[in-house]
């Protein structure tokens, strides 16, 4: 019986070898997470983290593979920089424990600019997965500057995958790291890429991995355009898939289409289409684990269902949604040492504050802020400035009241940008806060400013005092300002050539560490 058994087996699979792999049946599960920013531990109350996401993907890797899917597992990017004790390790710990989870690809990010290209280097030398960008172009050679595209081989599916990172980049992130680059609008780089992948590999599924963010209806407002205007733009079965990240969301629609703006943990989501191209992104930090199944079937991707996962993730009550996930112990050693390391640097109070300061996205850049008026405190006072300015999108955190911690710090200034001033004479002034007082709400530019009084009236600038003093347009002014603004990030003019511009050796958050330790206990109403 043994024997016929076996003959039979093996006619079956020969029959099988027999159908070609376009008219076979397959099934894929995609698996994704998007804009991790330095969260490989759990929070303080025990949600989401990188162990615990490890027991979860490996339960569900095995599931599907056991139902004979392939399974691939991507990332959206933006590794680097949200939590000190990554940021104080350049994201050592993030990379590796991806690698060990069995990631297969990620979208390289803004964020993975923060740092000297020598930190990403040794980035993507850590990591046993690409980091892909199709769209950043060295500006000499107009060559690609980091890997385009992917080819995975996940039996019997061969997989591209295309990495797209947001053109906002070139105005966000560090002038002084990435003036030799090129970001080119991301259909321009795709289309002619991915009709050369297909010519050359004629893969089964091509996905693109994004850090572009979602916009529905494509209303990306003052934001680069995104993952719809991509998927509208491209010609139909150019790809069939986005996984994205950026604009920090979990992407659900309701049955017409319309943003489900009701959704919460452990509700059931279904993702955006357009044109044709599924588009997913699982909010942020790991804190959800998104999970795609397709069917296959003579070249047609359906997709048979959704889910956005929580990962420990807690209710008002501080109950877990779903059942607790335990922690993967082998991660979990390996992560620990440097949560340790991270921890011993930050421990203690430098000082304290009577009043919560918001540091919020709301907040920072559509209103002037408390904690600008701080934060600029700190930088005029490190170089004997006048007054001074900060974009609103380099705040980061909030400030509780009461005792104020090196972490603290660090997560309202995780950038290291370092603290820089100008001296200028009134009518220059005067040119320069013609533009940086422009630049509208809801922008990462959106200008924060302290001991400089002035209005704007059809788009000119009147200055009537600096600190405390009327203006004369004939004397000289010292104006701190961080050097990444002066490098023309967030769209500042550039001033770092200027004769009278100098740069210190001290970072935004050593100078605010200083400040508050000088100062304290520090009163809101002395700001």
């Amino acid at each position: 019986m043994r024997i016929i058994a076996s003959v039979l087996l093996l006619s079956l699979l020969a029959a099988c070898e027999l159908i070609p792999k376009s008219q076979q049946t397959q099934y894929l599960t995609v698996l994704h997470t998007n804009d991790h920013h330095g969260r490989f531990w759990h929070n303080e109350d025990g949600e989401y983290g990188m162990a615990a996401r490890k027991t979860l993907i490996d339960k569900l890797r095995n599931e599907a593979q056991q139902q004979g899917h392939s399974v691939l597992l991507l990332s959206g990017g933006d590794i680097n920089t949200g939590v000190p004790e990554s940021d104080l390790q350049i994201a050592e710990p993030d990379f590796k424990g991806m690698s060990l989870i069995g990631y297969d690809a990620m979208a390289i990010g803004n964020h993975e600019f923060d740092n000297p290209l020598d930190v990403l280097d040794k980035q993507i030398a850590w990591s046993n997965f690409p980091l892909l960008s199709a769209n950043i172009l060295d500006k000499q050679t107009q060559k690609h500057a980091y890997q385009p595209y992917a080819i995975i081989d996940k039996h019997p599916l061969k997989i591209a995958i295309v990495g797209l990172t947001t053109t906002d980049t070139a105005k966000i992130a560090n002038p002084q790291y990435i003036g030799h680059l090129d970001f080119v609008e991301p259909a321009v780089a795709t289309q002619p890429l991915v009709d050369e992948i297909k010519s050359k590999y004629n893969p089964d599924v091509v996905i693109a991995v994004t850090h572009m963010g979602h916009y529905h209806n494509a209303n990306f407002g003052i934001n680069a355009p995104g993952d719809v205007t991509l998927a509208r733009t491209l010609k139909p079965n150019t790809l069939d898939m986005i996984i994205g990240g950026h604009s920090q969301e979990p992407i659900c629609v309701d049955e017409h289409g319309n943003p489900n703006n009701e959704f919460k943990p452990g509700d059931a989501c279904w993702p955006d289409k357009q044109n044709g191209i599924w588009i997913m992104q699982a909010h942020e930090w790991g804190k959800f684990v998104g999970k795609a199944v397709f069917k296959i079937d003579n070249g047609e991707k359906t997709l048979l269902s959704y889910d956005l996962i929580p990962v420990n993730l807690k209710n008002e009550h501080g109950h877990y949604i779903n059942e607790e996930i335990e922690k993967d112990d082998a991660l979990y050693a390996f992560l620990l040492p440097y949560q340790e390391k991270g921890a011993l640097k930050l421990a203690g109070s430098v000082g304290s504050i009577d009043h919560y300061l918001d540091g919020t996205r709301d907040t920072v850049r559509f209103k002037q802020s408390l904690i600008a008026d701080l934060i600029i405190n700190a930088q005029a006072e490190a170089v004997g400035a006048d007054f001074g300015i900060i974009s609103g999108g380099g705040i980061r955190a909030s400030i509780k009241a009461g005792e104020v911690s090196y972490k603290d710090i660090l997560t309202v200034h995780p950038f290291k940008n370092r603290v820089a001033y100008i001296d200028w004479q009134g009518t220059e002034l005067i040119n320069y806060m013609n533009v940086v007082a422009s630049f509208p709400p809801d922008a990462g530019a959106y200008l924060q400013h302290h001991k400089i009084d002035f209005e704007m009236k059809n788009g000119v600038v009147t200055i009537n005092a600096i600190n405390g003093k009327p203006f004369h347009k004939d004397h000289t002014y010292r104006m701190s300002i961080n050097s990444y603004n002066a490098s023309g990030g967030d769209g500042y003019p550039t001033i770092s050539e200027h004769k009278n511009y100098q740069v210190t050796d001290l970072t935004d958050a050593q100078a605010l560490r200083i400040y508050i330790e000088k100062h304290s206990p520090i009163k809101v109403k002395s700001l």
